[in-house]
């Protein structure tokens, strides 16, 4: 019993001078898999280690600040040429109509010989939107009723039994092409003419635009009433139109322009200029039912 003793406590002894273990050869990252079962690792845990990672490093807190004055600087530039381009507060003006309006000014468009006051209001010499001025230009009619178009449009086209993808996107590319082009002429126009005023580019979209309204009355009628009410139909709200931008456009208006067209120049006679911008103001006018019966005569059957 004593030698065991002995041998018990000799071995205790033994143990206690043993040397401590060696230190590891790599850090123990138990603690990241220990929430989760099967030593999976915790959500996040990559990710959260990289992000500080990325945080702590200089280089990478230079490139981010970096990128960010880029990104920054871009914006800015697309900011500065889409304002160069596109008045972004001009075009909200052009769209700025309620209900009333709407229906008034179609009213207008399609019986405009009773309206009496053609003059556009102003408010401190800024024109007045269109929902407080029925005279006054918008964009808001002009691209509805080319929708409307292409719709109306796409349903001829099937009641005829030709209608297919190709042919209806033809006929609104058409359609697009052709008020593209007259507007390019105005604008060519408006150059060699001299002509000084406010007009932009969106008030001449707006001009014609506005026979997408009787285009749409044409097919209507046509598809109602056969080829006979097409022509009825187009003879009306042509006249109209022509009447309507004759008297209602700063550019087209006669009147002012009938006015400064027979002041007599140095020789008794119209001033040449003046009298140009009387012939573009007509031609203008008279190029309306061309058009209008060049994108839909082919919709009535």
């Amino acid at each position: 019993m004593a030698y065991h003793s002995g041998y018990g406590a000799h071995g205790s002894k033994h143990r206690a001078r043993a040397a401590p273990d060696p230190p590891p050869l790599f850090d123990d990252t138990s603690g990241a898999y220990s929430s989760q079962p099967g030593g999976y690792p915790a959500p996040g845990a990559d990710v959260a280690f990289n992000v500080n990672h990325l945080l702590g490093d200089p280089m990478a807190n230079v490139a981010m600040a970096y990128g960010s004055s880029i990104a920054s600087h871009g914006k800015d530039m697309v900011h500065k040429e889409l304002h160069r381009f596109v008045s972004v507060n001009k075009l909200k003006y052009f769209f700025a109509v309620d209900t009333a309006y709407v229906a008034k000014k179609l009213g207008l468009l399609v019986f405009p010989y009773t309206h009496q006051n053609w003059e556009v209001q102003y408010s401190r010499d800024v024109p007045l939107p269109p929902r407080q001025d029925l005279n006054a230009p918008d964009l808001y009619i002009p691209t509805m009723a080319f929708i409307t178009y292409v719709l109306l449009a796409g349903m001829a086209l099937g009641i005829q039994k030709r209608f297919s993808p190709e042919v209806l996107g033809l006929c609104a590319s058409t359609a697009l092409v052709w008020i593209v082009m007259e507007v390019l002429a105005l604008l060519l126009g408006v150059y060699l003419a001299t002509v000084r005023s406010d007009l932009s580019t969106f008030h001449l979209l707006a001009y014609s635009g506005y026979k997408y309204v009787g285009m749409i009355l044409s097919v209507l009628t046509g598809l109602l009433f056969g080829s006979d009410g097409y022509y009825v139909a187009l003879a009306w709200t042509s006249s109209s139109l022509m009447y309507f931008i004759l008297q209602l456009s700063p550019f087209f208006q006669v009147r002012s322009l009938r006015t400064a067209a027979l002041g007599p120049d140095n020789n008794g006679g119209p001033a040449p200029r003046q009298r140009l911008q009387l012939y573009l103001t007509l031609g203008a006018a008279a190029f309306q039912p061309l058009i209008i019966y060049w994108l839909t005569f082919h919709l009535v059957r």
